[in-house]
C-alpha cells in the first residue's frame, strides 16, 4: 500500500502575518529551509537528525536572542 505524505511549509507564530521569516518543511528525513520573502528562490536542506538537534539547542537556550 502506497501512502501520500503531504507536507507543508511552516513558519514561526512569532512573525505573524509578515513574510520576513524562514519557513521549515517539517522532517521526517530532511528538513528543508526557505526565506518566506523569496518561496520560490532556493533553499537549504539539513539532515533531519541536525535540525531536530539544532532545535533542541534552541529550547535549551544555547542560542540566547
Amino acid at each position: 500500500m502506497n501512502e501520500t505524505i503531504i507536507r507543508v511549509w511552516c513558519k514561526s507564530s512569532y512573525s505573524g502575518n509578515e513574510n520576513a521569516c524562514l519557513e521549515i518543511l517539517p522532517p521526517p528525513g530532511q528538513a528543508p529551509v526557505r526565506d518566506s520573502k523569496g518561496p520560490d528562490d532556493s533553499m537549504i536542506v539539513f539532515r533531519a537528525e541536525a535540525w531536530l538537534d539544532f532545535i533542541a539547542a534552541v529550547r535549551r537556550g544555547e542560542f540566547p536572542i
